[in-house]
């Protein structure tokens, strides 16, 4: 295993001397792990937004420019009925 040195604020290192009890290399291997898998799954969620991106892209090309017009008046619609129906006070 690989070792490795942070450097922390001289409160911070008051603070945790104030908690002999606490395995604090496990906090910080804890944090780090869970941190990569944080910037994995981010990965993975770029990839799922490329591949719907794809996707939306294909369906789009399928449909004519009038649908098209057509979806987006409703869309607009509904959200101009969903925004003024939210209260403002």
């Amino acid at each position: 295993m690989a070792n490795i040195t942070l450097s922390i604020p001289d409160e911070i290192y008051r603070k945790m001397k104030k908690h002999p009890e606490i395995k604090w290399s496990e906090i910080a291997r804890k944090a780090i792990i869970e941190y990569l898998n944080r910037l994995e799954n981010i990965t993975t969620c770029g990839e799922i937004l490329k591949d719907l991106g794809r996707d939306f892209e294909e369906r789009l090309s399928k449909i004519s420019f009038e649908k098209a017009v057509g979806y987006y008046k409703g869309m607009r619609d509904k959200e101009w009925k969903r925004i003024s129906t939210i209260p403002t006070s």
